[in-house]
């Protein structure tokens, strides 16, 4: 039998609070049932809290969702496991993404707080204790991991993924920690906030710095993977970050216009130096290649230019279409 452990709060101690654990599925067949596993029993532990799972299964094209049937089937068939409580699923139609998938989770979600991990054990449920401990000592809205090495990974996603934390801060509105993973606990009127947000191009780690409420921070050394594979490749992660700058800075537009105005600039007192040149010395015979680069020049900006705008104003046709951020097609929520 394991020996509860009491997780200090500030103030009186309040008991059976609800927590509910998040968990974004795509194609996890092979992590779903040990990372139900592990983290039953990390919470086990945990004394005076109630904790339920909320799987969303993202579209998968494996056996996810029979294996989280089957979760579901065996926790209501016998449920004594101290200390956690129901298994709600939604299954969406096809594979509409991780962050719609954190969406339906949280606006699922009814507990006291609302815990977001990945399947892959990357997350240590072991923390999961530490984690409420920090957000009820310091009274704050939010404790959120971060990584404090990368081991394991890449040395070139590492770099990339850097600079884009250095990017992001120096030209939005908001400030994103470096190394912030999902693995988030929130409280009520914090995901309250968030789920008000339905915005169809989603940026989560933007939007938990964007409502802001006061963070605490816990960090944790990188975890590989337990099974399977990583579904970011390098095109996914690099649409995932011009996404989250474009959808948190609008920089670029400045910067367009800054560097038109420039160019304007620059163009109008070469006009004026060639109109005095030619009153004063004569026609001069026009270079081929100087007339040539100009023309590729200028062409390749305005086209620059345009792709800027552009992905601006069609990130504005799509939310004013006012399409769903996921498509549900079965759930256990209303019947739990």
């Amino acid at each position: 039998m394991k020996e509860k452990t009491d997780v200090p709060c500030a103030g009186t101690k309040k008991q059976n609070k609800k927590v509910d654990i998040i968990v974004p599925c795509f194609n996890e067949s092979g992590t779903v049932n040990l990372f139900y596993d592990r983290t039953s029993e990390a919470v086990e532990t945990i004394d005076g809290y109630e904790f339920s799972f909320i799987f969303i299964d993202d579209g998968s094209t494996d056996d996810t969702l029979d294996r989280i049937r089957n979760l579901v089937r065996v926790n209501q068939q016998k449920n004594d496991s101290p200390g956690t409580g129901s298994i709600r699923y939604i299954s969406f139609s096809r594979n509409f993404g991780k962050e719609a998938a954190m969406y339906a989770g949280l606006r699922a979600s009814d507990s006291d707080y609302a815990l977001i991990m990945d399947a892959d054990l990357q997350h240590p449920p072991q923390m999961i204790g530490s984690m409420i401990s920090r957000l009820e000592e310091t009274g704050a809205d939010s404790c959120a991991a971060r990584r404090v090495s990368r081991k394991g990974e890449p040395k070139i996603r590492s770099m990339f993924a850097r600079l884009f934390y250095k990017i992001m801060n120096r030209f939005s509105d908001i400030e994103i920690a470096d190394g912030v993973v999902d693995f988030r606990l929130m409280s009520r009127r914090m995901v309250r906030a968030i789920v008000n947000m339905p915005e169809n191009q989603r940026f989560s780690k933007g939007i938990f710095a964007w409502v802001g409420f006061d963070t605490c921070w816990i960090e944790f050394e990188n975890v590989e993977r337990i099974a399977g594979e990583s579904k970011w490749s390098v095109w996914s992660l690099t649409k995932y970050a011009i996404d989250g700058f474009i959808d948190f800075a609008v920089s670029p537009l400045k910067f367009v216009g800054v560097f038109g105005s420039i160019t304007a600039a620059g163009s109008a007192v070469y006009m004026i130096v060639e109109i005095v040149k030619t009153l004063i010395l004569g026609k001069d015979v026009p270079g081929y290649a100087s007339t040539i680069c100009l023309i590729l020049f200028f062409g390749g900006l305005i086209i620059a230019i345009l792709s800027v705008i552009g992905e601006y104003i069609g990130r504005m046709y799509l939310e004013t279409k006012g399409r769903p951020i996921y498509v549900e097609k079965e759930s256990n929520i209303d019947e739990s």
